[in-house]
């Protein structure tokens, strides 16, 4: 009986598949790996032409793409936990403490929450001054004088 390749062909596309998979965790080679898994059980049960059996690994990766990967993405991604933070970018607060980069110092209060910042071009800031702010790095606001 002579030895058929075909199979251990499909089956080493497959396990390169499904190490393109481990290494991106995109979940897109995983349907490929499965593809080529099926494809190379088929050609190890049955002779098959080539045409033949690239349609089989096409039709079973396509179709498990396109079924399974919107709800395995939903199941397996976390969704991003919102925590409000960002509703303070664009707000304006006061300095309660003189904001200087350079010494690493400064407070501001926004929305009624005292928070450390900066200023968003090293400038110093003084007391009581309004600003407005334009991002949030860390636990820090990034500020600018407002005009």
């Amino acid at each position: 009986m002579e030895l058929n390749y075909v199979p251990i062909i499909w089956l080493a596309l497959g396990i390169a598949f499904a190490v393109a998979e481990g290494l991106t965790v995109q979940l897109v080679s995983i349907w490929f790996a499965i593809g080529a898994a099926v494809t190379a059980l088929v050609t190890a049960l049955i002779d098959i032409p080539w045409p033949t059996q690239l349609l089989i690994f096409v039709i079973v990766a396509g179709v498990l793409l396109v079924a399974t990967r919107p709800l395995a993405k939903k199941l397996l991604f976390v969704k991003k936990q919102s925590t409000n933070a960002d509703s303070v970018i664009g707000q304006v607060g006061v300095v309660l403490q003189a904001i200087d980069n350079d010494l690493a110092t400064g407070r501001v209060k926004v929305n009624g929450l005292d928070w450390s910042a900066r200023s968003s071009n090293a400038d110093a800031i003084a007391e009581n001054t309004r600003v407005r702010v334009l991002a949030i790095d860390g636990v820090k606001l990034i500020v600018e004088r407002c005009e």
